[in-house]
């Protein structure tokens, strides 16, 4: 190579050490782009598992959904690297595609509906790290709560992966409302085949557990004649999903009031699922001041709030930060050149995206469990003996996999524990937040019975 090719080159390398600040950080190119790769290859399994959780509730084109899974992902954490300059990577995130796929069809949103909610919950949160009220939202919930909506959403989570993998069902007649469905059919042998690979390879702690399950539960699938090689499996991916989302249908079907509490409770779980992995990352990196507190953090909170828009306009659902980010940081990435690295390898996935129409529920349903395990381990830090965090934390955590919706677990916790706190008489202990949310939530639950009393 030329003198001046190597200059050239240096000067290109220096100038990206010099932009994500590797001397300062304690880091390296080379030790950047080996985090960059980890990280990617323990989330990239989110490019086939969030199609097939959307096209099973939404009745989406796959191969569509994957693309855009993809693509948002690639240029959301691209975006958070340049500007966030944190290792943090971002992707469509498990519980809200759940609640997008399951809980808001439930209620009689369209698919277009559905996103717009996410549409508009990622434009509210930008609004509040725009005017700096996020973290003081996030303050004014008890710590108990926040705790047990991401328990709740890992228990939801974990209730699908076992639906999707056809051991629990509704028996003939409704009775009981769940019951469990022996193995009898090839389907549901393969689906345990497949946890029992995930849960060993998880154990074991094998980089990339979850995206080697799929493909290898997936290869079974078609072996066995579960799944099918689609005819038009060589082709371009397929971008039908980008705009497709509705901003009106929510108030529509639902009502101005129940529109925005739907809005509000999806929107917490977003709040409290990246102030969580945030902080807990960055505390790993040691990149957080003593106090917890993460320095330029509004810079990190803007980029993933314009992720649960981007994601939402691109009808796969939220995009948020990852705490499979953990895995580069483990590796020794400090800097936000780690983002640009996994962001740069998802825009490369899309070319393999046409692979998601022959990957069957049944071989992304173990991974599902899985993930749906590692929420539920915050439970651990919940106070349950004590009734005052137990009792609210124990009914938003059980009502939302039994009611198969979000805003029903959230809001009979936020009421429970006013009411607890009420009762015994811990009226300085209640944020003004909490009663205002509290109430809404009671006229949520009672407006059935409410317009009864109007008049006609």
């Amino acid at each position: 190579m030329p003198s001046g090719a190597w200059q050239e080159e240096g000067a290109s390398v220096g100038a990206i050490a010099s932009y994500f600040d590797f001397a300062g950080r304690g880091t390296n190119l080379s030790t950047e782009i080996r985090a960059g790769l980890t990280t990617f290859l323990v989330m990239a399994y989110i490019i086939f598992l969030n199609p097939g959780i959307l096209a099973a509730g939404l009745k989406i084109d796959p191969v569509a959904a994957a693309a855009a899974t993809a693509l948002v992902a690639g240029v959301m954490t691209i975006a958070m690297g340049v500007v966030g300059r944190y290792p943090f990577a971002l992707a469509a995130g498990l519980g809200i595609n759940a609640i997008v796929a399951f809980t808001l069809p439930a209620k009689g949103l369209s698919p277009a509906g559905a996103m717009g909610v996410i549409v508009l919950e990622g434009a509210v949160i930008t609004l509040l790290v725009v005017v700096g009220a996020r973290e003081a939202i996030m303050n004014a919930v008890p710590l108990s709560l926040k705790r047990a909506i991401g328990v709740g959403i890992g228990l939801f989570i974990l209730f699908i992966g076992f639906v999707n993998g056809g051991l629990i069902v509704t028996p003939q007649g409704g009775v009981p409302i769940v019951g469990i469905a022996f193995p009898t059919t090839m389907s549901q042998l393969v689906f345990l085949l497949g946890l029992g690979l995930t849960v060993v390879l998880f154990v074991l702690k094998v980089r990339a557990a979850l995206l080697i399950s799929i493909v290898a539960t997936t290869v079974v699938a078609l072996l066995t004649g579960v799944a099918t090689v689609p005819p038009d499996i060589v082709k371009a991916p397929n971008w039908s999903t980008l705009g497709q989302f509705d901003l009106t249908n929510v108030f529509t079907v639902l009502g101005p009031l129940a529109a925005v509490l739907t809005i509000f409770a999806i929107m917490l779980s977003d709040f409290f699922d990246t102030m969580g992995t945030v902080t807990g990352v960055a505390a790993e990196a040691g990149l957080a001041r003593p106090d917890g507190s993460v320095p330029g953090i509004g810079r990190v909170l803007l980029i993933d709030s314009l992720a649960a828009v981007a994601g939402g306009a691109a009808g796969i659902s939220s995009n948020t930060t990852y705490i499979e980010s953990a895995a580069g940081v483990a590796e020794g990435g400090r800097t936000g050149f780690v983002s640009v690295v996994v962001g740069v390898l998802f825009l490369l996935a899309i070319l393999v995206t046409p692979l998601a129409n022959m990957v069957p529920l049944v071989a992304t349903a173990p991974a599902l469990v899985i993930v749906g395990y590692l929420m539920f381990t915050i439970v651990r830090d919940i106070p349950v003996a004590d009734v005052e965090d137990g009792l609210p934390a124990l009914l938003t955590m059980i009502l939302m996999p039994l009611t198969y919706d979000i805003t029903v677990g959230i809001g009979a916790g936020f009421i429970s524990w006013t009411l607890i706190k009420l009762a015994r008489g811990k009226l300085s202990e209640i944020h003004p937040l909490m009663w205002v949310i509290s109430i809404a939530f009671l006229i949520y639950f009672g407006q059935t019975w409410l317009e009864t009393l109007l008049p006609k």
